[in-house]
Protein backbone atom coordinates (compact mmCIF):
# COMPACT_ATOMS: atom_id res chain seq x y z
CA UNK A 1 0.00 0.00 0.00
CA UNK A 2 -4.41 10.75 7.50
CA UNK A 3 -3.73 14.30 7.64
CA UNK A 4 -7.05 15.74 6.28
CA UNK A 5 -7.49 18.61 3.84
CA UNK A 6 -9.64 21.29 5.76
CA UNK A 7 -10.40 24.90 4.39
CA UNK A 8 -10.16 27.69 6.77
CA UNK A 9 -12.16 30.61 6.30
CA UNK A 10 -11.55 33.98 7.34
CA UNK A 11 -14.06 36.44 9.24
CA UNK A 12 -14.50 39.67 6.71
CA UNK A 13 -12.88 43.01 8.38
CA UNK A 14 -15.44 44.99 9.88
CA UNK A 15 -15.79 48.84 9.75
CA UNK A 16 -16.46 49.79 12.83
CA UNK A 17 -19.53 51.57 13.51
CA UNK A 18 -19.79 55.16 13.53
CA UNK A 19 -22.72 56.98 14.01
CA UNK A 20 -26.63 56.82 13.95
CA UNK A 21 -28.58 53.89 15.67
CA UNK A 22 -30.06 52.39 12.07
CA UNK A 23 -26.12 52.01 10.83
CA UNK A 24 -24.86 50.26 13.97
CA UNK A 25 -28.19 47.99 13.23
CA UNK A 26 -27.17 47.65 9.70
CA UNK A 27 -23.33 45.92 10.50
CA UNK A 28 -25.05 43.87 13.17
CA UNK A 29 -27.03 41.96 10.30
CA UNK A 30 -23.50 42.26 8.42
CA UNK A 31 -21.88 40.05 10.76
CA UNK A 32 -24.32 37.69 11.29
CA UNK A 33 -24.07 36.97 7.52
CA UNK A 34 -20.98 36.95 7.56
CA UNK A 35 -21.00 33.76 10.94
CA UNK A 36 -23.46 32.23 8.79
CA UNK A 37 -21.26 32.04 5.89
CA UNK A 38 -18.37 31.10 7.84
CA UNK A 39 -20.49 27.86 9.32
CA UNK A 40 -21.38 27.33 6.31
CA UNK A 41 -17.88 27.14 5.14
CA UNK A 42 -16.48 24.99 7.88
CA UNK A 43 -19.55 22.58 7.54
CA UNK A 44 -18.00 21.83 4.29
CA UNK A 45 -14.23 21.57 5.46
CA UNK A 46 -15.51 19.20 8.08
CA UNK A 47 -17.30 17.02 4.81
CA UNK A 48 -13.69 17.18 3.31
CA UNK A 49 -12.06 16.68 6.08
CA UNK A 50 -13.63 13.65 6.89
CA UNK A 51 -13.91 12.46 3.64
CA UNK A 52 -17.86 11.53 4.04
CA UNK A 53 -19.57 13.58 1.72
CA UNK A 54 -16.31 15.21 -0.17
CA UNK A 55 -15.64 14.51 -3.99
CA UNK A 56 -11.80 13.36 -4.75
CA UNK A 57 -11.34 16.44 -6.11
CA UNK A 58 -12.02 18.22 -2.70
CA UNK A 59 -9.38 15.61 -0.91
CA UNK A 60 -6.53 17.57 -3.36
CA UNK A 61 -3.33 19.50 -1.43
CA UNK A 62 -3.95 23.04 -2.51
CA UNK A 63 -0.79 23.20 -3.78
CA UNK A 64 -1.71 20.65 -6.13
CA UNK A 65 -5.14 21.93 -6.99
CA UNK A 66 -3.54 24.97 -7.89
CA UNK A 67 -1.12 23.90 -10.00
CA UNK A 68 -3.47 21.39 -11.96
CA UNK A 69 -0.75 18.68 -12.51
CA UNK A 70 0.28 15.70 -10.71
CA UNK A 71 3.40 14.60 -11.93
CA UNK A 72 3.76 11.03 -12.69
CA UNK A 73 6.95 9.11 -12.50
CA UNK A 74 7.07 5.65 -14.53
CA UNK A 75 9.34 3.33 -16.75
CA UNK A 76 7.75 4.00 -19.73
CA UNK A 77 8.67 0.60 -21.86
CA UNK A 78 6.42 -1.95 -20.56
CA UNK A 79 3.94 -2.76 -22.29
CA UNK A 80 0.55 -3.13 -22.10
CA UNK A 81 1.14 -1.38 -18.75
CA UNK A 82 2.23 1.74 -20.10
CA UNK A 83 4.68 2.49 -23.60
CA UNK A 84 5.19 5.01 -26.39
CA UNK A 85 3.20 3.90 -29.10
CA UNK A 86 4.70 4.30 -32.79
CA UNK A 87 3.71 8.37 -32.66
CA UNK A 88 5.61 8.59 -29.80
CA UNK A 89 2.47 9.05 -27.06
CA UNK A 90 2.52 7.56 -24.06
CA UNK A 91 -0.28 4.93 -23.88
CA UNK A 92 -1.29 1.48 -21.79
CA UNK A 93 -3.20 0.45 -18.97
CA UNK A 94 -1.61 3.04 -16.23
CA UNK A 95 -1.97 6.23 -18.51
CA UNK A 96 -5.56 5.24 -19.07
CA UNK A 97 -6.42 4.81 -15.68
CA UNK A 98 -4.63 8.11 -15.33
CA UNK A 99 -6.38 10.34 -17.44
CA UNK A 100 -9.68 8.80 -15.88
CA UNK A 101 -8.36 9.59 -12.04
CA UNK A 102 -7.70 12.96 -13.37
CA UNK A 103 -11.40 13.38 -14.48
CA UNK A 104 -12.50 12.67 -10.79
CA UNK A 105 -9.55 14.72 -9.79
CA UNK A 106 -9.81 18.03 -11.78
CA UNK A 107 -6.34 17.80 -12.75
CA UNK A 108 -4.00 16.17 -15.41
CA UNK A 109 -1.66 13.59 -14.88
CA UNK A 110 1.11 14.47 -16.93
CA UNK A 111 4.23 11.14 -17.21
CA UNK A 112 7.74 11.32 -17.19
CA UNK A 113 10.22 8.82 -18.16
CA UNK A 114 12.37 7.30 -15.85
CA UNK A 115 14.21 4.22 -14.68
CA UNK A 116 12.07 1.67 -12.72
CA UNK A 117 15.06 1.48 -9.53
CA UNK A 118 15.38 5.25 -9.62
CA UNK A 119 11.32 6.23 -9.15
CA UNK A 120 11.21 5.54 -5.24
CA UNK A 121 14.35 8.11 -4.90
CA UNK A 122 12.38 10.24 -7.14
CA UNK A 123 9.71 10.54 -4.50
CA UNK A 124 11.51 11.19 -2.25
CA UNK A 125 13.15 14.00 -3.70
CA UNK A 126 9.95 15.22 -5.03
CA UNK A 127 10.42 14.94 -8.71
CA UNK A 128 7.39 13.24 -8.99
CA UNK A 129 4.12 13.14 -6.73
CA UNK A 130 3.39 9.96 -7.39
CA UNK A 131 4.26 6.83 -9.40
CA UNK A 132 2.67 4.38 -11.98
CA UNK A 133 4.96 1.87 -13.34
CA UNK A 134 3.67 -2.10 -12.80
CA UNK A 135 5.22 -1.17 -9.36
CA UNK A 136 3.97 -4.35 -7.36
CA UNK A 137 3.21 -3.47 -3.86
CA UNK A 138 5.20 -5.09 -1.20
CA UNK A 139 6.09 -4.68 2.64
CA UNK A 140 9.28 -3.85 2.01
CA UNK A 141 9.04 -0.93 -0.53
CA UNK A 142 6.29 0.32 1.98
CA UNK A 143 8.54 0.46 4.70
CA UNK A 144 12.01 1.41 2.94
CA UNK A 145 13.95 -2.48 2.79
CA UNK A 146 16.22 -2.94 0.51
CA UNK A 147 14.56 -6.78 -0.35
CA UNK A 148 18.21 -8.27 -0.19
CA UNK A 149 20.02 -6.82 2.36
CA UNK A 150 16.85 -6.10 4.33
CA UNK A 151 18.27 -3.04 5.83
CA UNK A 152 16.39 -0.04 5.73
CA UNK A 153 17.42 2.45 2.84
CA UNK A 154 14.78 5.32 3.34
CA UNK A 155 10.92 6.10 4.56
CA UNK A 156 9.37 3.89 2.17
CA UNK A 157 6.33 4.86 0.26
CA UNK A 158 2.24 4.06 0.33
CA UNK A 159 0.48 2.30 -2.29
CA UNK A 160 -2.92 2.46 -3.58
CA UNK A 161 -3.23 -1.08 -4.97
CA UNK A 162 -5.56 -1.03 -8.61
CA UNK A 163 -4.41 -4.44 -10.16
CA UNK A 164 -3.32 -8.17 -9.54
CA UNK A 165 -0.53 -9.67 -11.40
CA UNK A 166 2.08 -12.69 -11.11
CA UNK A 167 5.56 -13.32 -12.59
CA UNK A 168 5.64 -15.17 -15.17
CA UNK A 169 8.47 -16.80 -17.29
CA UNK A 170 8.84 -17.18 -21.33
CA UNK A 171 11.41 -18.13 -23.38
CA UNK A 172 11.95 -18.41 -27.23
CA UNK A 173 8.90 -19.80 -29.35
CA UNK A 174 9.84 -23.74 -29.56
CA UNK A 175 12.50 -23.51 -27.40
CA UNK A 176 11.33 -24.30 -23.82
CA UNK A 177 15.20 -26.11 -23.03
CA UNK A 178 13.19 -27.82 -20.94
CA UNK A 179 12.11 -24.95 -18.61
CA UNK A 180 9.02 -24.98 -16.92
CA UNK A 181 9.45 -24.02 -13.47
CA UNK A 182 12.01 -21.51 -11.48
CA UNK A 183 13.78 -24.11 -10.49
CA UNK A 184 14.59 -25.59 -13.75
CA UNK A 185 16.52 -22.71 -14.31
CA UNK A 186 19.47 -23.44 -12.56
CA UNK A 187 22.77 -23.66 -14.71
CA UNK A 188 20.74 -21.18 -17.21
CA UNK A 189 20.95 -17.36 -17.54
CA UNK A 190 17.72 -15.17 -17.21
CA UNK A 191 17.27 -11.66 -18.48
CA UNK A 192 14.93 -9.76 -16.25
CA UNK A 193 14.49 -5.69 -15.53
CA UNK A 194 16.66 -4.71 -12.86
CA UNK A 195 14.78 -4.50 -9.28
CA UNK A 196 11.99 -5.82 -9.70
CA UNK A 197 9.90 -8.45 -8.55
CA UNK A 198 11.48 -10.97 -11.33
CA UNK A 199 14.77 -9.91 -10.17
CA UNK A 200 14.51 -10.67 -6.83
CA UNK A 201 12.89 -14.03 -7.30
CA UNK A 202 16.00 -14.87 -9.52
CA UNK A 203 18.24 -13.68 -6.67
CA UNK A 204 16.15 -15.87 -4.18
CA UNK A 205 15.86 -18.93 -6.78
CA UNK A 206 19.49 -18.93 -7.55
CA UNK A 207 20.57 -19.42 -3.69
CA UNK A 208 18.46 -22.69 -4.15
CA UNK A 209 19.83 -24.38 -6.66
CA UNK A 210 22.33 -26.92 -5.83
CA UNK A 211 25.34 -28.49 -7.67
CA UNK A 212 26.94 -25.43 -8.14
CA UNK A 213 24.50 -24.62 -10.83
CA UNK A 214 23.24 -21.17 -10.11
CA UNK A 215 20.82 -19.24 -12.21
CA UNK A 216 22.93 -16.41 -14.07
CA UNK A 217 20.99 -13.11 -13.77
CA UNK A 218 21.39 -10.36 -16.61
CA UNK A 219 19.51 -7.54 -15.38
CA UNK A 220 18.40 -4.57 -17.45
CA UNK A 221 16.85 -1.00 -17.13
CA UNK A 222 13.05 -2.08 -18.97
CA UNK A 223 11.56 -5.02 -19.95
CA UNK A 224 12.42 -4.58 -23.55
CA UNK A 225 16.03 -4.54 -23.12
CA UNK A 226 15.52 -8.11 -21.44
CA UNK A 227 12.94 -9.06 -23.83
CA UNK A 228 16.15 -8.23 -26.95
CA UNK A 229 18.34 -9.84 -24.99
CA UNK A 230 16.23 -13.49 -25.31
CA UNK A 231 15.39 -12.99 -28.43
CA UNK A 232 18.66 -12.98 -29.83
CA UNK A 233 20.11 -15.58 -28.33
CA UNK A 234 21.41 -14.06 -25.31
CA UNK A 235 19.66 -15.84 -22.83
CA UNK A 236 17.85 -18.36 -21.81
CA UNK A 237 14.85 -17.06 -20.56
CA UNK A 238 13.31 -13.86 -19.31
CA UNK A 239 10.90 -12.83 -16.60
CA UNK A 240 8.57 -10.47 -15.90
CA UNK A 241 4.90 -9.51 -14.42
CA UNK A 242 2.51 -11.42 -16.17
CA UNK A 243 0.68 -8.70 -18.47
CA UNK A 244 4.10 -7.71 -19.75
CA UNK A 245 4.95 -11.37 -20.43
CA UNK A 246 1.71 -11.71 -22.61
CA UNK A 247 1.61 -8.84 -24.41
CA UNK A 248 5.58 -9.75 -25.59
CA UNK A 249 4.18 -13.02 -26.32
CA UNK A 250 1.03 -11.92 -28.15
CA UNK A 251 3.19 -8.93 -30.37
CA UNK A 252 6.89 -9.79 -30.58
CA UNK A 253 7.73 -10.62 -33.95
CA UNK A 254 3.76 -11.33 -34.65
CA UNK A 255 3.49 -13.49 -31.95
CA UNK A 256 6.32 -15.66 -33.28
CA UNK A 257 9.27 -15.17 -30.51
CA UNK A 258 8.04 -15.96 -27.77
CA UNK A 259 6.18 -18.59 -25.15
CA UNK A 260 4.96 -18.34 -21.50
CA UNK A 261 6.30 -21.49 -19.74
CA UNK A 262 4.64 -22.70 -16.61
CA UNK A 263 2.06 -20.97 -14.33
CA UNK A 264 1.96 -17.27 -12.66
CA UNK A 265 4.22 -17.15 -9.41
CA UNK A 266 3.81 -14.44 -6.91
CA UNK A 267 0.31 -13.18 -7.21
CA UNK A 268 0.69 -9.14 -6.18
CA UNK A 269 -1.22 -6.07 -6.10
CA UNK A 270 -0.09 -3.40 -8.09
CA UNK A 271 0.46 -0.22 -6.81
CA UNK A 272 0.27 3.62 -7.13
CA UNK A 273 3.15 4.84 -5.13
CA UNK A 274 3.43 8.06 -3.21
CA UNK A 275 5.93 8.88 -0.87
CA UNK A 276 5.14 8.76 2.86
CA UNK A 277 3.66 12.08 4.25
CA UNK A 278 1.60 12.57 1.42
CA UNK A 279 -1.99 11.61 3.11
CA UNK A 280 -4.06 14.42 1.69
CA UNK A 281 -2.84 13.29 -1.85
CA UNK A 282 -2.96 9.76 -1.07
CA UNK A 283 -6.21 9.79 -0.01
CA UNK A 284 -8.03 11.76 -2.91
CA UNK A 285 -6.09 9.35 -5.71
CA UNK A 286 -7.50 6.34 -3.47
CA UNK A 287 -11.19 7.80 -3.77
CA UNK A 288 -10.54 8.75 -7.51
CA UNK A 289 -9.66 4.74 -8.31
CA UNK A 290 -12.43 3.91 -5.95
CA UNK A 291 -14.43 5.99 -8.44
CA UNK A 292 -13.77 4.87 -11.33
CA UNK A 293 -14.13 1.03 -10.11
CA UNK A 294 -17.64 1.96 -8.89
CA UNK A 295 -18.80 3.99 -11.96
CA UNK A 296 -17.61 1.17 -14.56
CA UNK A 297 -14.97 2.88 -16.06
CA UNK A 298 -12.34 0.65 -14.23
CA UNK A 299 -13.91 -2.31 -16.05
CA UNK A 300 -14.21 -0.60 -19.43
CA UNK A 301 -10.25 0.04 -19.52
CA UNK A 302 -9.06 -3.51 -18.10
CA UNK A 303 -11.42 -4.72 -20.65
CA UNK A 304 -9.74 -2.58 -23.22
CA UNK A 305 -6.47 -4.10 -23.07
CA UNK A 306 -7.46 -7.40 -22.31
CA UNK A 307 -6.59 -7.95 -18.57
CA UNK A 308 -9.79 -8.77 -16.43
CA UNK A 309 -8.32 -11.70 -14.84
CA UNK A 310 -6.43 -9.01 -12.65
CA UNK A 311 -9.19 -6.62 -12.08
CA UNK A 312 -10.02 -5.63 -8.50
CA UNK A 313 -13.28 -4.44 -7.03
CA UNK A 314 -11.67 -2.11 -4.41
CA UNK A 315 -8.40 0.04 -3.91
CA UNK A 316 -6.71 -0.64 -1.20
CA UNK A 317 -4.18 0.53 0.95
CA UNK A 318 -0.48 -1.02 1.31
CA UNK A 319 -2.22 -3.85 0.90
CA UNK A 320 1.03 -5.64 -0.02
CA UNK A 321 2.87 -8.11 1.32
Amino acid sequence: MTARKTRRTTAKSRIAAVGAIAVAGTMLLTACGDQTKNNSSDSASTKASDGAAASPADLLPPEIKSKGVIKVGSDIASPPVEFKDKSGKTVGIDPDLAAALGKQLGVEFQFENGTFDTLVTGLRSKRYDLAMSAMTDTKDRQEGIDPETKKKVGEGVDFIDYFTAGVSIYTKKGDDQGIKTWSDLCGKKIAVQRNTVSHDLAKSESKKCTGGKKIAIEPYDNDLEAQTRLRSGGADAGSSDFPVAAYAVKTSGGGKDFQIVGDQVEAAPYGIAIAKGNDQLTKAVKAAMDAIIKSGEYEKIIAKWGVEAGAVTEAKLNGGS
